[in-house]
């Protein structure tokens, strides 16, 4: 009998990278469902959070008997915080480069200070896109510049749900996949979520950075197979 696994992707507008691994997932055997994200594959205006997913991915599962879930990044954190509202929902959980967790990364919080301080300077200048995007991808904010106004609010929104998330009662079997190069989420990350999770093991991969189905297809979808027929 071939297994059903479901991927929710992470922020991005188009499902189109992942058809690599997808790919050599179905000459596998298994039965791959790509969820299509409201407002980022899925067209939508509304603003988001939290709850709001969370109650949409319940809709897209009605009727799935434990299903086998993967999310990575923005994906990750809806799948972790429908598990907060519908504990033991899935069989299991695999997080690839995962959101959803706050971490106390001076790193990170610089990034963070510093693109709020930059989107307040760049208000008055946001007839000016080439001056903003310029500055925006200079701070790694080329989501956040690319996302219409409903969803720099729900970025927003998903940001501040990370304050409010706690792991530590998740029961759920989980595998976390991390690549050790990921500058996005990166690898502290990961291992806070594999330490805080009960029931959770931490694969690391060398050369993996935040988005390996288009850079390690193939290693990727050799690792979620290890995982399914753990």
């Amino acid at each position: 009998m071939s297994k059903t696994l479901y991927i929710i992707h992470g922020w991005t507008y188009s499902i189109e990278p992942w058809t690599a691994t997808v790919s050599i997932l179905r000459t596998k055997g298994i039965n791959v469902h790509q969820l299509r994200v409201p407002g980022l594959t899925a067209k939508s205006s509304d603003v988001w959070d939290i709850d709001g997913y969370v109650e949409w991915l319940r809709s897209e599962l009605e009727g799935m008997e434990n299903p086998i879930v993967l999310g990575h990044s923005n994906g990750g954190r809806i799948l972790l915080n429908y598990l907060k509202a519908y504990p033991g929902s899935f069989e299991k959980l695999i997080l690839l480069n995962a959101a959803g967790i706050n971490v106390s990364n001076e790193k990170i919080s610089m990034k963070r200070r510093v693109f709020r301080i930059a989107a307040k300077i760049l208000k008055p200048l946001k007839y000016i896109p080439l001056v903003r995007k310029v500055v925006y991808r200079l701070i790694g904010g080329s989501d956040y510049d690319r996302a219409p106004a409903n969803m720099k609010k729900t970025l927003h929104n998903m940001l501040e749900s990370d304050k409010n998330l706690d792991l530590t009662d998740i029961q759920t079997l989980t595998a976390v996949l991390w690549g050790k190069d990921d500058p996005i989420t990166p690898l502290a990350q990961g291992n806070k979520m594999a330490h805080d999770l009960p029931n959770a093991t931490i694969r690391e991969f060398d050369g993996w950075a935040h988005a390996p189905y288009i850079t390690h297809p193939v290693e990727l979808a050799e690792a979620i197979m290890q995982e399914l027929e753990a």
